[in-house]
């Protein structure tokens, strides 16, 4: 992510998944989501790559 337009498009995308409840984007490149399990990993992947950006566990 480069901007400010970025977080909040990856902020948006990650709040759709169901079973999110709060979600913390900051520049250059993290993302803290709480959530329960009906949110996977795999999903929350899945919607960041959806959105046109990379993601991976650290």
């Amino acid at each position: 992510m480069t901007c400010n337009g970025c977080v909040r498009h990856v902020d948006k995308a990650l709040r759709s998944v169901p079973g999110v409840s709060a979600v913390e984007v900051t520049l250059p490149d993290e993302a803290k989501v709480v959530h329960d399990d009906s949110a996977t990993f795999a999903s929350l992947v899945a919607v960041v790559q959806s959105a046109g950006y990379d993601a991976c566990h650290a």
